[in-house]
């Protein structure tokens, strides 16, 4: 009984020991990439259905983004909608084509651009 126990207790050292070493382990560096949007900005009108291209700062990006992948959600007032107007895209290019879907006009509209962050647009409007 004595040697089942020393065993035991040897067996656990050994797991946690290998645990530790696992845990340890470095990971990649990798940096949040915030580009602020450039276009649409204060004051822009859109119509339903024009296409515009939208554009952020992309000057000073990381070495190693979270995730260089875009999308690009419309926001109206305080809510993010689920209307996807791009997605996709790679986040250190600074720009992407959308068409402005058929929406409620109003002039509290704005853009998330998602990759490894949310950064809003400023609000702009939309007109039918």
């Amino acid at each position: 009984m004595h040697f089942m126990t020393t065993l035991t207790n040897i067996f656990v050292v050994f797991i946690v020991a290998l645990m530790s070493l696992v845990a340890a382990a470095p990971l990649a560096v990798r940096d949040v990439y915030v580009p602020p949007v450039t276009y649409p900005h204060d004051g822009t009108v859109w119509t339903i259905g024009s296409v515009h291209n939208v554009t952020w700062d992309n000057s000073n990006p990381p070495q190693q983004i979270t995730n260089p992948n875009g999308v690009i959600m419309l926001r109206k007032g305080d809510r993010t909608t689920n209307i996807v107007l791009a997605s996709d895209f790679k986040v250190v290019i600074g720009h992407a084509t959308v068409k402005v879907p058929k929406v409620q006009p109003g002039d509290d509209y704005s853009l998330v651009l998602f990759g490894d962050s949310g950064n809003f647009s400023p609000q702009f409007t939309i007109k039918e």
